[in-house]
């Protein structure tokens, strides 16, 4: 159940976990990639979960073909630009659009500085043609190492000005928070908020870290909160803001169930947690099934949906005054 009277808002989606299957074809027929089928519903298998009970690794598997048809700037320019087209087609009136770089340049050993250039403005393009707002959000992969997510963050700096925040991805549990410090001084720095995941492949520790030593305000997943009712509190009464993904949960088994996700649990001791989509392109869903299937799945009542909702557009990285333009603008349409 979607509320019209409130801005429809994602954000927490990876740009790259959301690249069109159509996308994928063409753009492995024009520069001859071997893909595993050459047309739509054969291919999905291979890009999107389709099986009744994956696994985190049959998940992150399905990155293998989008990433290997990125074989140029213009590749990256084309699916960033593709997202926001995607956006306007769901309703969305404001999105945040995260990125990393280094993942994206992985498998045709790009530059990551043309990537972060070719992202800006395949997103700003796609803005100004589809009239929704967007911000970026540049992760830094942990899963390549603090040195690498230095390089890395030398890359979303060279857009400093058209990027609005920091998160911190990839393999948690063997490279913790802690580690990059200095990463986030830079990007306090540079005037950028920041997000973090933590709790999604960690325990409730890992979110601790993320707010005590990174500094973050938010947090993607944090699903592991809900084994700590300390934490719970101190998330509500800070104001802690939560990127939740229902589907994404259930499809990398860090739930077992919609019924088990501890969504609605957030939302009844008052945490500011909201409703994403993650990776939509692998998930094979979009933001208005996240909230008209997903979240009753989950037990959210209108009323927790709604508060949802309202709690996305109070999280945003956005000023007070871009907040009320977007409701303005929403009362519109």
């Amino acid at each position: 159940m979607i509320f019209p009277d409130l801005p429809l808002i994602d954000l927490h989606r990876h740009l790259d976990g959301n690249v069109r299957l159509q996308t994928v074809l063409d753009l492995g027929r024009k520069h001859n990639i071997a893909l595993p089928a050459w047309d739509v519903e054969s291919l999905r298998p291979h890009v999107q979960i389709t099986e009744p009970k994956p696994t985190i690794m049959d998940f992150i598997a399905k990155f293998h073909w989008p990433m290997a048809v990125l074989v140029n700037y213009d590749a990256c320019r084309r699916i960033a630009y593709e997202n926001i087209e995607d956006a306007r087609n769901e309703g969305i009136d404001y999105i945040e659009l995260r990125f990393s770089p280094m993942f994206m340049a992985d498998a045709h050993k790009l530059n990551p500085d043309g990537v972060t250039e070719a992202v800006v403005d395949g997103t700003q393009a796609g803005a100004r043609d589809f009239g929704v707002r967007a911000n970026l959000i540049g992760i830094i992969s942990r899963t390549f190492g603090p040195a690498a997510c230095a390089r890395e963050m030398d890359a979303l700096l060279t857009q400093r000005e058209r990027i609005a925040a920091l998160d911190l991805a990839g393999d948690e549990a063997n490279f913790p928070g802690g580690l990059f410090r200095e990463h986030f001084k830079r990007a306090r720095e540079a005037g950028w908020q920041f997000t973090v995941h933590a709790g999604e492949a960690d325990g409730a520790h890992s979110i601790w870290q993320a707010l005590r030593e990174l500094g973050t305000k938010r947090l993607g997943h944090a699903i592991r909160a809900v084994d700590d009712p300390a934490l719970m509190d101190f998330m509500a009464e800070n104001r802690i803001g939560v990127e939740s993904n229902l589907t994404s949960n259930v499809q990398t088994s860090c739930v077992p169930d919609y019924p088990s996700h501890p969504l609605k649990t957030f939302l009844e001791r008052g945490m500011l947690a909201t409703i994403n989509t993650d990776d939509p392109g692998i998930s094979g869903i979009d933001l208005p099934y996240e909230y008209n299937i997903a979240a009753p799945k989950a037990g959210l009542s209108a009323e927790q949906i709604r508060q949802a909702q309202q709690n996305a557009l109070t999280i945003a990285f956005l000023s007070d005054e871009e907040k009320r333009l977007l409701v303005t603008q929403k009362g519109n349409k």
